[in-house]
């Protein structure tokens, strides 16, 4: 495993697009899922009458998604190409569950983004296509799939394909760098693993796996200080407390002394797990699980974030960002308490001020009306957490510098850290 690079490919897009089953297709056509595992799925798919969830039954393992064919939580496969090694994130679609699709594609180092050829674009769309770009995914694959729904068109291709560059060029995304690819995932697999058969003969590019190939693996920051935030920490009986999540920046090994933030607790690493193989050291990309001797249950938990003890994350008293307001219904101003994601964590924060007002357009400074936003504008903002939270700047630690802002179930709008002003320890 260990001589193949490591990518983490995060499956975006609105719900029922298809990409749960586009997930449950590479996995199988892989070699990923054995076929016995595969006929029991869809067997059980069967029996609760949704036979065509077959393949997206793969990523769906809480019974509460079987049951009503939504995809809830950030599931977690691998599988390999000639290439690289990839952990498939699959992410919500549908808009309750948008938070987790943040935190999803907080830890992706590329996306799939699915269109279906039949309904064309969708608000979650839209939304997902912002938030792949503010968290810093830059390298973007669009599958317009369903295409055995218009009978394998090639003009209804280019027409979904023209509405989602229309949508993309706006948010920053370099259009001349996405591949679009027709699939099939359902019916036939076309286009998936195998490159377009008969229905597809038009299409002359590359198959989905194999434009993986393609991708480029992030620069590890390996020489940075050590930051994994944590997703969630597990009590194992006769282990202790395992946290797990991602390493951002820095190598981790066992008889590392860590401190975890906001919750202050320390421990030393006995052992680091990927995928239930024990690993010497993780580095940037890995998702690991770690036990930790001398952690109490219930005080590590999702949203804190690791790092060595002689260099702790920082803990925000206040913080300033460039934002982007995506939608808001009336005007934001100073007062205004929405929930900023950032990496693992969820954290109400209060605007204390609107500092300078930029035209999108042109990122000139805008004087009038400067302390109201509305929808379209991009200001810096300095922001005070309602509670401890852990943040770094955009330059220093990307991953942890990074956020959507968000209220009333919708992401209102995102942002970079550009300054830190850390809490002082009592």
């Amino acid at each position: 495993m260990a001589d193949k690079s490591h990518m983490n490919l995060v499956f975006v897009g609105h719900v029922d697009h298809g990409k749960s089953t586009s997930v449950g297709r590479i996995l199988f056509d892989t070699g990923n899922i054995p076929e016995q595992e595969m006929k029991k799925i869809q067997e059980e798919a069967k029996t609760l009458g949704k036979e065509t969830f077959g393949l997206a039954f793969v990523m769906d393992r809480l019974k509460e998604e079987r049951e009503r064919g939504l995809t809830i939580d950030v599931a977690h496969k691998k599988f390999e190409t000639q290439k690289y090694n990839f952990t498939i994130i699959d992410a919500p679609g549908h808009r309750d569950f948008v938070k987790n699709m943040i935190t999803g594609a907080s830890q992706a180092d590329a996306a799939v983004l699915v269109v279906s050829a039949k309904e064309g674009i969708q608000p979650q769309t839209k939304e997902h296509a912002w938030l792949l770009k503010t968290l810093g995914v830059n390298q973007l694959i669009v599958t317009i799939n369903k295409m055995d729904e218009v009978d394998w068109k090639e003009e209804r291709f280019n027409e979904v394909k023209k509405t989602v560059e229309d949508l993309l060029k706006p948010v920053g995304v370099k259009i001349d760098e996405v591949t679009f690819i027709p699939t099939a995932a359902y019916v036939t697999g076309e286009n998936m693993t195998a490159d377009a058969g008969e229905h597809m003969g038009w299409y002359k590019g590359l198959s989905l796996v194999k434009r993986f190939d393609e991708l480029v693996p992030p620069e590890k920051a390996t020489d940075k200080p050590l930051r994994m935030p944590i997703q969630d920490a597990y009590s194992i009986t006769g282990v202790g407390v395992v946290p797990v999540g991602r390493v951002e920046s820095g190598i981790l090994k066992p008889g590392m002394k860590l401190i975890f933030q906001p919750s202050g607790a320390t421990g030393e690493v006995k052992t680091v797990e990927m995928h239930h193989e024990q690993l010497t050291q993780a580095e940037p990309g890995d998702n690991v699980g770690i036990n930790v001797r001398g952690l109490d249950k219930g005080s590590v938990k999702r949203g804190d974030v690791a790092g060595e003890v002689s260099n702790p994350p920082q803990v925000a008293e206040t913080f300033e960002a460039q934002v982007v307001i995506l939608q808001h219904p009336s005007a934001i101003t100073a007062g205004y308490t929405p929930v900023i994601h950032c990496h693992t964590a969820q954290v109400a924060c209060t605007i204390e001020e609107i500092i300078k007002k930029m035209d999108p357009k042109t990122g000139q400074e805008v004087t009038e009306n400067k302390e109201m936003l509305k929808s379209g504008d991009s200001a810096v903002i300095r922001f005070r957490p309602t509670k401890p939270f852990v943040l770094e700047t955009a330059a220093d630690f990307p991953p942890l510098g990074r956020f959507a802002i968000r209220d009333m179930g919708a992401t209102v709008g995102a942002g970079i850290v550009t300054k830190v002003t850390p809490k002082k320890s009592d």
